[in-house]
């Protein structure tokens, strides 16, 4: 990619951050990337176009930066701890009011929409990774729904994220309350054969007749 490309990019991220979606164009891109603003329809084509570039490629670039982190994850509360290091880093950042603005201006832009949920479903593809690998032998592993699972965890984070900026402590509460479910997964886990088999008959049992009712 070109050194004019990257800065167009890294520009439209800072123009949103700065700005808010709102308050976005080629004019304020151009400003934040420190080139003409024609170099904006040259290279992408469109404002538009270039904030689903820049919303893909700065998310896969975060994903692959922590894929290292996820590929050490043992158990869901290691998952969960490596989720908080993360959710850190992104508001030092800068890259979570970045995101609450692009999930914003995704509401009336189907375009926009596209690509945020696109890079989001990069995230989820990394989460359902590891919870697949983790609920491997698990009495949960037969009924859960990994998949769906992988997705109410990111969009679980995604909620957390904007809304630690107006309840930092209810923020706070709820990230504990997902390590406290994380914990008890974990002492299920722990138990020895016997238990472990009663509970995943009960298990099944109720998601029989969760889909039967």
């Amino acid at each position: 990619m070109s050194d004019t490309k990257q800065r167009l990019l890294d520009g439209a991220l800072a123009a949103v951050s700065a700005h808010g979606i709102a308050g976005v164009s080629a004019r304020t891109i151009a400003s934040a990337a420190g080139v003409n603003q024609a170099l904006v329809f040259y290279h992408f084509g469109s404002v538009d176009e270039l904030l689903a570039a820049a919303c893909t490629v700065n998310t896969a670039a975060r994903v692959r930066a922590y894929s290292a982190r996820f590929a050490e994850v043992r158990t869901l509360r290691e998952l969960l701890d490596v989720g908080r290091t993360l959710h850190e880093r992104e508001k030092e950042l800068g890259h979570v009011s970045v995101l609450a603005q692009l999930l914003a201006g995704a509401q009336t832009d189907r375009r926009l929409a596209e690509s945020v949920a696109a890079a989001l479903r990069l995230w989820v593809a990394e989460i359902e990774t590891v919870l697949r690998r983790l609920l491997t032998g698990s009495p949960f592993a037969e009924v859960a729904d990994v998949g769906g699972l992988a997705r109410a965890v990111s969009g679980a984070f995604v909620g957390l994220e904007l809304y630690e900026g107006v309840d930092e402590a209810g923020a706070d509460q709820a990230f504990a309350a997902l390590e406290q479910l994380a914990l008890l997964v974990d002492v299920v886990d722990e138990l020895g054969p016997v238990p472990r088999r009663a509970l995943k008959a009960t298990v099944e049992r109720a998601a029989r007749r969760t889909r039967e009712s």
